[in-house]
């Protein structure tokens, strides 16, 4: 009898490791199924959020823009002056200085990073098996009150002053509606390195037929954070390629 019981219970821990990485595939496949469904995830070209991030009391207005070439960008307004940050046209990696006000390019390792990060329009999930991803349930844990699955992801390596470092990231779905509520990771470089950064996402909306969070907080987890509202989006949306291209100053300056 002992060695039966032994038999089943050894079958049963042999079970539970498909069954652990099953949920995390069917945690992924409600969300999407819940916010539009993977084909429409998949069929679309770009996205075009109209935004205003709250520093200090004060909101600024943005327009981030994603396309599914690659190409990013977000525009910012302040003080009656646009100013270009996180621009990405496929090669080059560029922004403006706030204090300057002139253009700058990011370095290469910056630059081979982000374009790693370019594999995730629309969503890291959308075909991550196919990039060589890999997705683990972790459990569950209470986000601001709301009980989650964790799932963690792990993405292409980065580099980090020279050196090879695994992208971890981890997602809380809300238990629910299968959305993410939140994003945790940690920070690899910068004055804030060590600590975990966190984007939270709630007031999911319809546009067009699929589901997008218009209120998000970036910040760092237990500390500071600033809130974005999303005041509208729009798919597919019609840009110029100039919009990327980093400035000429060489001709401008010449123009003086």
């Amino acid at each position: 009898m002992k060695a039966l019981k032994l038999t089943i219970t050894l079958i049963a821990v042999a079970l539970a490791i498909p069954l652990q990485a099953q949920t995390a595939d069917e945690i992924i496949a409600n969300y999407f199924e819940n916010t539009g469904g993977l084909d429409n995830w998949k069929s679309l070209e770009g996205i075009k959020m109209t935004a205003k991030v709250n520093q200090g009391g004060m909101e600024i207005p943005l327009e981030i823009y994603n396309l599914k070439d690659g190409r990013q960008m977000t525009k910012i307004t302040f003080q009656g002056k646009e100013i270009k940050q996180g621009v990405f046209d496929g090669e080059t990696l560029w922004s403006h200085n706030f204090m300057t006000m002139k253009a700058e390019k990011s370095d290469a390792e910056q630059t081979s990073n982000f374009k790693l990060n370019t594999n995730d329009f629309p969503d890291s999930f959308v075909d991550y098996k196919e990039k060589g991803y890999t997705v683990e349930l972790l459990g569950t844990e209470t986000i601001d009150g709301t009980e989650t699955f964790k799932i963690k992801l792990v993405k292409e390596p980065i580099t980090v002053d020279g050196n090879q470092q695994d992208d971890v990231s981890y997602y809380f779905f809300d238990k629910d509606n299968f959305v993410p509520i939140a994003m945790q990771s940690e920070i690899k470089s910068g004055p804030a390195k060590g600590q975990v950064s966190e984007v939270t996402m709630s007031d999911y909306q319809e546009v067009s037929g699929l589901y997008f969070p218009f209120s998000m907080t970036q910040g760092v987890k237990d500390g500071q954070a600033q809130p974005i509202t999303i005041d509208a989006i729009e798919l597919n949306p019609a840009i110029a390629d100039t919009e990327f291209a980093f400035p000429d100053e060489v001709g401008e300056t010449e123009k003086q």
